[in-house]
């Protein structure tokens, strides 16, 4: 899946800005939407598979953790698809 595609659902987006403050486990982030556990567990599975949260197993807790790199690498190269920044690479850019 797309990091694009999968920021593109408001839950999903309200996840990554709730991890921002530091690692959350499930229970406390499903805690913060009016949905059920399976329904979260899939926007959670999506976050994972887009490599935007990573998840560690303590105990009997799942712990998520935002993952910035890969956030931070997609919204770059948006930036620079889209001529907000310039490119990356040492190659010219022709006109």
């Amino acid at each position: 899946m797309s990091i694009f595609k999968a920021i593109a659902h408001p839950i999903r987006r309200r996840v990554l800005q709730l991890l921002r403050d530091g690692p959350l486990t499930a229970g406390e982030l499903a805690g913060a939407f009016a949905v059920s556990k399976p329904t979260m567990s899939k926007h959670f599975a999506l976050l994972r598979e887009a490599g935007l949260v990573s998840v560690e197993k303590q105990g009997r807790e799942l712990v998520y953790q935002l993952e910035t790199s890969v956030l931070e690498e997609a919204l770059a190269a948006f930036a620079e698809s889209v001529g907000l920044t310039e490119p990356t690479t040492n190659e010219e850019v022709s006109t």
